[in-house]
């Protein structure tokens, strides 16, 4: 691998090429979870939508392990368990273990917020930002192992 390939970040797996499929992928994977982490971002601002800031920001770090998963071509099934992502990437790279902490706080909003009734369906604003700069940590901890192309 070239050092130029990875920005200087840590270890990607193979040198990507411009049309690398995986790359592509993890590339639109990560694009979402920026999305979600803007819209968890607006939905808390003044006339905050905390439910929707909660889901968005579950979203946001779902997505950023999907797409490091991708990138690893690493297969996972259809599901929101941020925990088993956690584990399926730390297969791949013992640092993820350190996100566990952030795949639980964040867990509960995978659906709650949705739907009425359930425990988590109305947080507070408190719990929303804990639950962003979880997602955020998660985004970032993500981006540094992915090559530099993907940014």
């Amino acid at each position: 691998m070239l050092p130029d390939d990875t920005g200087g970040r840590g270890d990607t797996g193979d040198s990507p090429g411009a049309g690398d499929p995986r790359l592509q992928l993890a590339r639109q994977w990560l694009e979402k979870a920026r999305h979600d982490l803007q819209a968890a971002e607006r939905a808390a601002q003044p006339k905050p939508l905390p439910d929707i800031a909660a889901y968005h920001a579950q979203q946001a770090a779902e997505k950023a392990l999907k797409g490091y998963l991708a990138w690893r071509d690493q297969p996972f099934r259809r599901t929101h368990d941020l925990v088993e992502f956690v584990h399926l990437c730390e297969a791949l790279d013992e640092g993820f273990r350190e996100l566990l902490p952030a795949a639980h706080a964040l867990a509960p909003f995978s659906s709650e917020p949705r739907y009425p009734g359930e425990p988590h369906s109305d947080p507070s604003i408190d719990e929303v930002e804990e639950g962003r700069r979880h997602a955020e940590r998660v985004v970032e901890f993500v981006m540094l192992r992915l090559p530099h192309a993907v940014d």
